[in-house]
């Protein structure tokens, strides 16, 4: 019989007269049934987030940093059965998915140590005019009110994990909506943060379906929204609320840039090695995931050798094997988008140079080269397992070509001089840049976002945690200085 997962409702488990099916992209099988919260459930949820604010909000430091680290050893001790329901629900290979758990553990961890440090308060004397004399001003940071996190389908864990743990390093109550193609993973964290001491009413998880999510991105009681996924629906919740406080975490279209000072034949393999990878690893679902390989002329044909060749070494196959690089898309829907893209591309002259099939919701490794302006690869992201490929004159031009697209999220830029690497930090429009490598490098530590149609905002644990709180001043009279 297949199970039917409950949900969490105020920390406690909870089923609705409804459900809905989780299938295996890999081979379509059936890996679960979630259970649907009813309005009436979210109704509860909500409102035991918003009773529980004030003493959530006065909860000692050590205690919400014992619940973070409670949750990161738990994933760590449960790596292995989670990473296989993440293939499982997701599609990715499971080494990938175990590295998503390190990563997500790690969050929580982080969210730990910030926790501890969190709102020391700065003193600032305003005796420096004759108006502010024995006075002193200490700056605090409180939270802006209850949290609706939205998760996205790739990191079904890990992003979670980037909403969740500042929530509760800063003691502010969150209700978190998965994404319906993988909600189990964020499930099972529900079961481990119910084995902490975090008050009841501060953290739900409600896998409600998406034409329900306008009723919650709507209420006033829910104040703060953290949204990762699509940029329609991202820019649209922002339009919808102005007055709320957005963080939007949306689409890239990230370049890898290799310059001519990066010219060895260990520097190009390096390279190639990095782009090959991390153009495919999640099946190239990723915001970060190589799109673009902007060349140098003077190293163009060595690294294309070097690049496709890596490209077909990719293995893929069934996710569940631990040999495979590349599995499925989320579905077959998706892979079939990304077939309908690299079509379009090659119909309007793109040359390609490997790839280019799909087999139900697997999508083939693919490089493009002389991809033509205009095409829906060249703008949009792909959101596959999809590599183009352009020659450019000199740095200045390669810099133009990151810059000439509506997103700016990272890029990476292969280069051995700190000039230009402080060029490329100056220069290009991206929240992030990543020298020496793929712009697919992310510490969870590290402030992460993006500029233009990448989204507002930051995540990474100290930076979310800015953005779920505001600050506070306190002025003291009467005081000898």
């Amino acid at each position: 019989m297949t199970t039917t997962h409950e949900f969490w409702l105020a920390g406690r488990r909870e089923s609705g007269p409804e459900a809905f099916e989780v299938h295996h992209p890999w081979d379509g099988s059936l890996v679960g049934r979630v259970s649907v919260p009813t309005e009436e459930q979210v109704e509860e949820a909500v409102a035991a987030a918003v009773a529980v604010q004030a003493e959530f909000s006065a909860t000692p430091a050590h205690v919400r940093a014992a619940a973070l680290d409670h949750v990161a050893r738990r994933l760590t001790e449960r790596t292995e059965e989670i990473a296989r329901l993440i293939t499982a629900e997701n599609g990715k290979p499971v080494k990938w998915a175990r590295a998503e758990i390190g990563r997500a553990a790690s969050v929580f961890r982080w969210a730990a140590e910030e926790a501890r440090r969190f709102n020391s308060g700065e003193a600032q004397r305003l005796d420096t005019d004759a108006g502010g004399a024995g006075r002193l001003a200490l700056t605090r940071r409180f939270p802006r009110g209850v949290v609706l996190g939205i998760a996205p389908f790739n990191f079904p864990l890990n992003l979670v994990a980037h909403k969740v743990a500042p929530a509760i390093a800063v003691g502010t109550p969150i209700i978190l909506k998965p994404a319906p193609a993988t909600p189990l993973s964020a499930l099972v964290l529900g079961e481990i943060l119910a084995e902490t001491d975090l008050p009841a009413g501060s953290w739900s998880v409600l896998p409600v379906p998406n034409d329900r999510m306008p009723a919650l991105v709507q209420d006033e009681r829910l104040p703060v929204i953290s949204f990762t996924g699509s940029g329609p629906v991202g820019w649209g919740i922002l339009d919808s609320v102005p007055r709320k406080h957005v963080t939007l975490e949306l689409g890239g279209n990230a370049a890898a840039v290799v310059l001519a000072d990066w010219s060895s034949e260990e520097d190009l393999e390096w390279a190639a090695t990095r782009i090959a990878t991390f153009a495919n690893y999640q099946g190239g679902q990723s915001c970060v995931s190589v799109q673009r390989v902007v060349a140098d002329a003077s190293v163009y044909d060595r690294l294309v050798e070097k690049v496709v060749a890596k490209v077909r070494a990719q293995v893929t196959g069934d996710p569940s094997d631990d040999s495979v690089d590349v599995g499925p898309l989320v579905s077959e829907a998706a892979a079939k988008r990304v077939e309908a893209w690299v079509d379009e591309a090659v119909a309007a002259g793109a040359k390609l140079l490997t790839g280019g099939g799909r087999d139900g919701a697997t999508y083939e490794p693919t490089v493009l080269a002389e991809l033509p302006a205009g095409v829906t690869l060249a703008c949009e992201e792909v959101f596959g397992p999809v590599l183009s490929l352009h020659r450019v004159q000199d740095t200045a031009e390669a810099f133009a070509v990151v810059n000439d697209s509506p997103y700016g999220l990272q890029a990476g830029v292969f280069t051995h001089d700190l000039q230009t690497a402080f060029r490329a930090h100056r220069e290009l429009e991206v929240g992030g840049v990543v020298v020496g490598d793929v712009p697919s490098y992310r510490a969870d530590q590290m402030p992460y976002g993006g500029v233009k149609q990448s989204g507002v905002g930051r995540e990474g644990v100290k930076y979310a945690m800015d953005d779920y709180t505001y600050e506070r001043v306190l002025v003291l009279s009467g005081l000898a200085l």
